[in-house]
């Protein structure tokens, strides 16, 4: 199973930018990439296409939307389809991120919406989980894991291959903070997701990628993808400029 490296740019860059960041990454990492590594980076819709002839015909380099809505078309102003994404180039699709849940309101019912959606559409999904630190000092961890994971994956295909299944485990309080989950605390989480995972999928959950995605830099990576259960990463920050994702990306 190689790991992930996934850079999400979220509300950052114009075309140009965006193209020319996705050159230099490129570049950097061009023959140098671990044969157990694949990297991947989400973009903003508008930028999709310019970094989409970029990442084309390299290997192991994957395009990624943001975000989708559960729907093939429609009255649906501002949004986009997997039909949409996938036009453009797009093979994977990010939801329920906590910004997406925090900021726009997204219920654990709409994310999970949107994993079984992308999945049947033939995109694969990333879901993203964490707790807030209220729900950390509370010591609801593993409830909080355990609601998301079973919401998110709930209506997902039975024959779903876990290829296309990633689950990305982002503790709000170290998303762009600078702060990071502890070693103990990553491994004790990615545990209980590997535990969960299981539980739902027994015959399937080891081949399910986990990502840690919170305040990942090119100092702290190595150690992080050396954790167990840890088989990749998701980067915010750290991911916008093209010599620090490439160390990410050969850490």
């Amino acid at each position: 199973m190689k790991k992930l490296m996934a850079a999400n740019w979220k509300m950052y860059k114009t075309r140009a930018e965006a193209k020319a960041t996705a050159e230099d990454f490129i570049n950097r990492i061009d023959g140098k990439l671990p044969a157990d590594r694949e990297v991947l980076i989400a973009a903003p819709y508008t930028a999709l296409e310019s970094v989409g002839s970029v990442l084309e015909g390299k290997p192991d380099s994957y395009l990624c939307a943001e975000n989708l809505y559960p729907a093939e078309e429609g009255a649906f102003t501002g949004e986009i389809s997997p039909a949409m994404l996938k036009d453009v180039g797009c093979s994977y699709s990010l939801a329920g991120h906590s910004e997406r849940r925090h900021i726009m309101g997204e219920t654990d019912q709409m994310v999970g919406d949107k994993v079984a959606f992308g999945l049947k559409n033939g995109l694969s999904m990333i879901l993203c989980i964490g707790e807030t630190i209220e729900q950390r000092k509370a010591g609801e961890v593993q409830k909080i894991i355990d609601q998301q994971l079973e919401a998110g994956l709930k209506n997902i295909p039975a024959d779903f291959a876990p290829e296309t299944v990633v689950v990305a485990y982002e503790p709000v309080w170290a998303i762009g903070t600078g702060e990071v989950a502890g070693e103990e605390e990553i491994v004790e989480a990615h545990g209980f997701v590997r535990k969960m995972l299981k539980n739902i999928f027994p015959e399937k959950a080891n081949e399910i990628r986990i990502l840690y995605g919170g305040s990942v830099k090119p100092a702290n990576c190595a150690q992080i993808i050396a954790l167990d259960n840890v088989d990749g990463v998701l980067v915010g920050g750290a991911s916008l400029d093209g010599e620090s994702f490439s160390q990410i990306a050969l850490a």
